[in-house]
């Protein structure tokens, strides 16, 4: 599975890429902290397909706190027809870990 640094979304984020980015924790998680994403916790992805429709050529970036969700939520858009889900490695723990 296709994999992003920390530092790499970082970068992206301070140059004001404009990319998809997904967040795939609880709405409380992503309240608590979070790092710019767009909030669809894993479980809503599914009822998000007809919404996410027109990134399915497009670069989606997706996160969640340490990998595990954001690794599901991969593998489900990617049997869905999304072409390119890349998993920002460690989620928002190792974001930062890294002091960002």
């Amino acid at each position: 599975m296709e994999m992003i640094t920390v530092e790499e979304v970082k970068n992206r984020l301070e140059k004001g890429e404009d990319f998809c980015f997904i967040d795939v924790r609880e709405v409380w998680e992503y309240e608590e902290d979070n790092i710019g994403a767009q909030n669809i916790p894993l479980a809503e992805i599914p009822n998000k397909l007809d919404e996410l429709a027109e990134l399915k050529e497009q670069e989606i970036v997706i996160h969640c706190k340490s990998g595990n969700r954001a690794s599901q939520a991969q593998m489900y858009l990617k049997q869905q027809g999304f072409n390119s889900v890349i998993n920002m490695s460690g989620g928002i723990e190792a974001f930062r870990e890294a002091g960002y």
